[in-house]
């Protein structure tokens, strides 16, 4: 197995990044270098965190024959025989041997490791600090060339990389001017990693803190369905007021591209900006304005003035932002109506006595045979009625004592005598007993909860709501970017943080032990002290105070204080806002009802006439072609041929037909109002129409 367990770690991790990315994303729709650039990043940070417990535990492994090898080369003194005795000698007593060293299972050879972890490091942070903020960039350039993109892009990201920059020259200057260092490429390495992983660990502990008592709390939230569905109408009620935001903008902008684009002709030579601007706009909106391309207009003999480039580039971003915040809160809405409508489903099923759940409205997609077999009404009944809460109750507690293990030994990590964080100790029993894979399954564990504790704060903290994940293929191509850009700045540095509390990481512990393969990449931060020492030893004992600010929701109190709306189940505000909450979902439940209601009426139809549009057709083919055989004939007996084919279907058929084929209503004039067939010599009209005035007339003089 030596290197098998890498291998399939490798392939495994990449297929699971493709299934998430096909889920999130729109492979049809969203652009290659953002899907391509995407995979990379969350492929990257998935390996990080599953090929990591195989380091740690390799690491044990090669640590246990350091110390076999070091009992070997002591020498051991026998004890001298009893009827021996000296004064001047003295026995020493003979130490036992260690352990004899198992192999893991998923042992990777030497060499293997500091490469593939020097590779996945770089790559990912030349991702997260270049290429994606500057594809996300570039993305939402509103330059109608490459060249100006590029430019708008490098502008937008020169805050970043003049922040990262400047991290990195003031360390630089440190070591400079330290008497007792030279400067040298390990050295100069050491200190671009020191920089990011001291902006990434600044980062993670306000993340963590936060996500440490939420996480818990949401679930325990989450087994109480009336606090549930109260919290959920609170959402509606401001998620509303931001969708109706950005509508009006949209039609705003909308508007003024109407007008540009009504002003700039065909033939001007900015009209293919205009044409750009025109394909970003919604498909409505677009069939509304058109091309504009029936006036010619020599804009060379005028003096009227025209928009400039400049102003074209910034409509056309302005197009971009207002599409994609249309797009962001329309989804969105999309998914706290699901939620809402499935609550609400939940508390009226809870007193049902049949014990099954019964939805409101059935799902558009075919039950699958797990629905059918599996997950059957009943099932469903008792898990959403009755174990749902008590599982998401244990959850809640489970998480809550992960949660202080991990704050206490955030506290107590630089303490190696005696060890005081849970997660070494519970490291150190099993390396006892060389239990690889608890030891393995203990690391993954740990660092997954780590990471959505960090994770999912950014996609919660409302400051964020401007990106989202949503599953079927509803993330937006700027929020994909975002996720990955975030996973490849936060992922190094929290795998850093987890080898200090399991006392791996030798630059923290000060132990003299084998360090892991990822340490090693990270170079030795002793270089600067100051960090080492004090930085990531003491900033990590922060998250306390941020855990009992989250627990008491200072923060949100604070908001509420300001004007930023939040949800305080004591304000006459938030009271406010659920009733209107309540009613916003009420009209769309209705307005649901009514659509189903049409739908369920159109297929009674259907299966009582089985499909007259197709029959009708068939009909009206065969009457045309039997018309045009037998015209020649004469005119009288054509004009009997044509009522005998053309009035196969009654009155009734006929209104059955305008039904299904949702046909507009009549033109209630004297002319229009016969009893004609709809089939006529021009053709079948579209849409289930009735045909024009002229046709009918036309048939009026037909035995002249």
């Amino acid at each position: 197995m030596s290197g098998a367990a890498l291998g399939i770690e490798i392939v495994v991790v990449f297929f699971l990044a493709l299934f998430l990315l096909h889920r999130y994303g729109d492979f049809k729709k969203q652009q290659r270098m953002v899907l391509f650039g995407t995979l990379l990043a969350w492929y990257l940070c998935f390996l990080i965190v599953f090929i990591l417990p195989l380091d740690v535990s390799t690491t044990i492994y090669k640590q246990c024959k350091i110390d076999h090898e070091q009992h070997a080369s002591v020498p051991t003194v026998s004890p001298l025989p009893s009827n021996h005795t000296s004064a001047n000698t003295s026995v020493t007593p003979t130490k036992s041997p260690p352990q004899p060293c198992y192999k893991p299972w998923s042992y990777i050879p030497d060499g293997i490791m500091p490469v593939f972890w020097r590779v996945v490091y770089w790559t990912s942070q030349c991702l997260t600090w270049l290429l994606l903020p500057f594809m996300q960039s570039y993305a939402r350039s509103g330059g109608f060339s490459i060249t100006g993109k590029i430019k708008t892009a490098l502008i937008e990201n020169a805050i970043y990389y003049g922040t990262y920059l400047l991290i990195f020259g003031s360390l630089l200057i440190y070591v400079a001017v330290h008497p007792e260092w030279h400067l040298s490429w390990y050295e100069l390495q050491t200190i671009g990693i020191t920089a990011a992983n001291t902006w990434g660990l600044f980062l993670l502990v306000l993340l963590l803190g936060y996500g440490l008592v939420e996480i818990p709390r949401s679930y325990w939230n989450a087994s109480r369905h009336g606090h549930q569905l109260i919290k959920t109408y609170f959402k509606a009620s401001k998620l509303m007021t931001e969708k109706a935001d950005a509508e009006e903008n949209l039609e705003d902008v909308m508007e003024e591209v109407r007008k540009v684009s009504e002003s700039i002709k065909y033939n001007h030579p900015l009209r293919k900006y205009i044409d750009t601007i025109l394909r970003k706009c919604p498909v409505d909106y677009q069939e509304k304005m058109g091309r504009n391309m029936d006036d010619y207009e020599d804009f060379d003999d005028k003096q009227n003035t025209y928009p400039s480039e400049k102003s074209l580039v910034k409509l056309h971003k302005q197009v971009i932002y207002a599409v994609q915040r249309h797009n962001r809160t329309r989804v969105q809405w999309q998914i706290l109506l699901q939620q809402a409508i499935h609550l609400e489903d939940v508390a009226k099923n809870e007193t049902s006595s049949t014990h099954q759940f019964v939805h409101s409205f059935q799902s558009s997609e075919p039950a699958g045979w797990f629905s059918r077999y599996v997950y059957t009404p009943t099932v469903e009944w008792y898990w959403e009625c009755l174990l749902k809460r008590w599982f998401y109750r244990l959850l809640s507690v489970v998480l809550t004592l992960f949660s202080v293990a991990v704050v206490w030994s955030e506290c107590t990590f630089f303490s190696t005598r005696p060890v005081l964080s849970l997660f070494a100790v519970f490291i150190q029993l099993a390396e006892r007993d060389y239990n690889y894979l608890y030891i393995e399954m203990a690391c993954f564990i740990t660092i997954f909860f780590l990471c959505t504790c960090v994770y999912s704060t950014v996609f919660r903290i409302r400051v964020f709501n401007y990106y989202y994940l949503a599953s079927h293929h509803q993330t937006d191509a700027y929020s994909l970017q975002f996720s990955g850009m975030l996973f490849c700045r936060l992922t190094p540095p929290l795998c850093l943080n987890f080898l200090g509390l399991i006392h791996m990481d030798s630059a923290i512990s000060h132990q003299q032990k084998e360090q892991t393969a990822y340490t090693s990449i990270m170079g030795s931060m002793r270089v600067l002290s100051f960090i080492a020492n004090g930085f990531y030893i003491y900033y990590p004992m922060l998250i306390v105070i941020l855990c009992i600010a989250t627990y008491f929701s200072l923060g949100t109190r604070c908001l509420n204080l300001l004007g930023f709306q939040q949800f305080m189940g004591d304000s006459e505000m938030t009271s406010d806002l659920i009733d209107e909450g309540k009613e916003l979902i009420r009209r769309e439940k209705r307005k649901r009802q009514r659509i189903e209601d049409g739908e369920n009426r159109r297929r009674e139809w259907k299966e009582r006439y089985g499909n007259p549009r197709e029959d009708y057709a068939t009909r009206n083919r065969s009457s045309h072609e039997m018309k045009e055989t037998s015209y020649s004939d004469s005119v009288t007996s054509s004009s009997s041929r044509q009522a005998k084919y053309s009035r196969s279907g009654g009155r009734a058929e006929r209104d059955c037909i305008e039904l299904l084929q949702d046909a507009e209503p009549l033109d209630f004039n004297a002319d229009s109002l016969t009893d004609e067939p709809l089939d006529g010599e021009s053709g079948r009209h579209a849409g289930g129409r009735y045909l024009s005035m002229s046709s009918s007339r036309s048939r009026i003089f037909d035995d002249v």
